[in-house]
């Protein structure tokens, strides 16, 4: 397991990852410029795996090393995030389907949603080619799934 702290914290089946916005993440106007949302996304996403148990560190270093890639990625903004802002990541892996593991996200700020990501990604040989989940991710990311969508 990576000695890296993990970050932010499970509530029910969605990982929260606590973001603030700071100046090197916004454009001229002072808002987050879009781009950033897809890297607190990302983030989101790999403190879940870590947090669970599952981080890309250890999926490297195994017999059979796997990544990630995203194959789809759905955005909607609804409202800015602006400079100083105290966002969280709210993330929830929905199923896995093959290669492919589908993730719902949200930017909040408070009770706002500020932005949606719908996510879909495979799971990959070193070499690019698509491949089945390993167990250890499997079992780490089934207490959170869908229960419905399993």
């Amino acid at each position: 397991m990576s000695n890296q702290p993990t970050a932010g914290r499970f509530e029910g089946r969605d990982h929260l990852l606590p973001v603030r916005v700071y100046y090197e993440d916004t454009d001229f106007t002072g808002l987050v410029y879009h781009a950033n949302y897809v890297r607190y996304f990302e983030r989101g996403r790999s403190d879940f795996l870590r947090l669970a148990g599952i981080g890309h560190a250890r999926l490297l270093d195994q017999e059979a090393p796997m990544a990630f890639v995203v194959a789809e990625l759905n955005l909607t903004f609804l409202k800015p995030a602006r400079i100083d802002d105290a966002l969280v990541v709210r993330t929830r892996y929905q199923r896995i389907r093959g290669p492919r593991l589908i993730i719902s996200q949200t930017v909040e700020r408070g009770s706002e949603v500020l932005c949606r990501a719908e996510v879909v990604a495979v799971c990959i040989h070193l070499d690019g080619r698509p491949r089945q989940p390993g167990r250890a991710l499997v079992e780490a990311v089934t207490p959170w799934l869908d229960p419905e969508g399993q």
